[in-house]
């Protein structure tokens, strides 16, 4: 007897726990809406679109050339060391590191580099580098895992493995292992720009200050540029322009800064050892020193931060369920699809911390732009995959256009995918919340930012490591809610995988 019927009742009942949840947590929330005109502040914003303008903005070829350079060489490090250790991802030890690496923020990477090296290249390059060759690695596992072995046995019987895997498996997936690495190129332009927030010379540093300073025709011209960089990707990033731009990163990314040893060495060896063991205080001293560090700083960040992510999940579920249609050629024609793709391509391209950003200086310091920030921007990846998979859907003879369809026909159709690609972006929407902390909301973030300006690193990698596990817990509980209902997205939905 099949068990389908029982597996559909499960997941319509888990989506309306999750919901309970999220509503549970409303009373809990700080939504409130703080700014003395949010309609007017709106209004200036969005008036600074009819006239972008990069004229007070110093160098924004160069902020744009360092965006792309370091976007470059950080993704295909990345890629290189995370296809290495896809050969060796059935190694415990490598999938336990891998899940650690990829479980720290881009963001809080380069908080970290900055004490050891400062506002060096290698800052950016690390930051991005690390994370990504962890993501690299699992999801190469995951396409070698899924894809079909028949050939490369067959092949493996009569010459070597390693033979055997170039002729026989990596042409087979080649295609699998292009796409994914091409939408991470988009995703580390997006973290690359990010790191301008931090004080890397990207397209977020300048925006950052234009927007502070109220200039929001040069942030509209700034995000505009951004948009365009990244709708024109597939023309610029072609396979044989590759190696001219890697030749030329390097020197785009060069700069007079230098590394101090002294730093490095006294990062390893004072900073981020506990302060109770740097004055000998024994187990007894650290051992207060850690119960204070929970109790003031760990466990109101990381109820906050499980707080907003739960918040933000389910308002992620219902902007895909509202914004799927707009791709889906059950609802639109060709020129309806086509902005409707173009609106998703806007929202999902603009990363969850310029989102928050904007939204915190039009509403105030609360949890409502981050949520807010989180549901637009993972809610339009979501819609993207949902609606591109509706295109396959065998609908019935009589079936009628409209309302019925999508509640009939349409959401019923796509759900089991819908989830699917919810949960498995659960833990990344979990640490981008954390990092959201570092604009004001109190989050994880909030407090390792915090424990940083106040160079009390011990405290900030301490809080740094409760967040990983914390990212780690929420995957691993995403990996068996998808197993046990058996939901899948197969190889082709690479822009879930983040």
């Amino acid at each position: 007897m099949s068990n389908a019927p029982y597996r559909r009742s499960a997941r319509w009942k888990l989506s309306w726990w999750f919901v309970a949840i999220a509503v549970g947590c409303l009373p809990f929330a700080d939504l409130s809406i703080t700014t003395y005109d949010p309609w007017g502040e709106l209004g200036r914003l969005f008036g600074g679109l009819l006239n972008p303008s990069l004229a007070g903005i110093e160098k924004p070829l160069e902020a744009l050339l360092q965006t792309l350079a370091f976007a470059m060489l950080g993704v295909s490090g990345g890629a290189a060391a995370g296809f290495v250790l896809a050969q060796l991802f059935h190694w415990r030890w490598v999938r336990v590191m891998c899940a650690s690496l990829r479980a720290v923020h881009e963001l809080f990477w380069a908080l970290i580099f900055l004490q050891i090296f400062g506002l060096h290249p290698l800052t950016g390059l690390l930051a991005l580098g690390i994370p990504y060759a962890a993501t690299f690695a699992k999801v190469y596992a995951e396409i070698l895992e899924e894809g079909d072995r028949r050939a490369f046995e067959a092949v493996r019987q009569r010459s070597g493995p390693l033979s055997a895997f170039f002729y026989a498996r990596l042409p087979d997936l080649w295609q699998h292992f292009v796409s994914y690495t091409s939408y991470r190129l988009e995703c580390g332009l997006r973290s690359s720009a990010v790191l301008g927030f931090v004080g890397l010379p990207t397209l977020g540093y300048y925006l950052s200050t234009a927007f502070l300073e109220g200039n929001y025709a040069e942030v509209w011209a700034l995000l505009i540029l951004f948009y365009l960089v990244i709708a024109t990707l597939r023309y610029w990033a072609r396979p044989k322009l590759l190696p001219l731009y890697w030749l030329a990163a390097p020197f785009i990314i060069a700069n007079d800064s230098s590394i101090s040893l002294g730093n490095v060495s006294r990062f390893f060896t004072q900073d981020i050892v506990p302060l109770p063991l740097r004055n000998g205080e024994g187990v007894m001293g650290l051992w207060h020193w850690f119960s204070d560090l929970w109790v003031s700083d760990a466990l109101p960040g990381i109820l906050n931060t499980l707080l907003l992510t739960q918040m933000a999940l389910v308002l992620t579920g219902v902007i895909t369920l509202l914004w799927f249609p707009l791709v889906s050629k059950l609802f639109f024609d060709r020129v309806g699809r086509t902005l409707g793709h173009l609106f998703l391509v806007v929202v999902r391209s603009t990363p969850e911390y310029i989102l928050a950003f904007i939204l915190l200086a039009l509403w105030g310091p609360s949890m409502l732009p981050a949520v807010v920030a989180l549901a637009l921007h993972n809610g339009a990846i979501i819609a993207h995959l949902v609606g591109r998979y509706s295109d396959s859907l065998r609908l019935r003879a009589d079936s009628i256009a409209g309302l019925n369809r999508y509640a009939y026909e349409a959401v019923p159709g796509v759900y089991n995918q819908f989830l699917a690609f919810l949960f498995y972006r659960w833990e990344i929407i979990q640490r981008e919340t954390a990092i959201l902390g570092i604009l004001g909301i109190t989050t994880l973030g909030f407090y390792i930012d915090s424990a940083i300006q106040d160079i009390r690193l011990d405290r900030a990698m301490v809080l740094i490591a409760i967040t990983a596990l914390l990212n780690i817990t929420i995957d691993a509980l995403s990996h068996r809610i998808r197993s046990r209902l058996r939901l899948s997205f197969g190889l082709d939905a690479s822009s879930v995988r983040r």
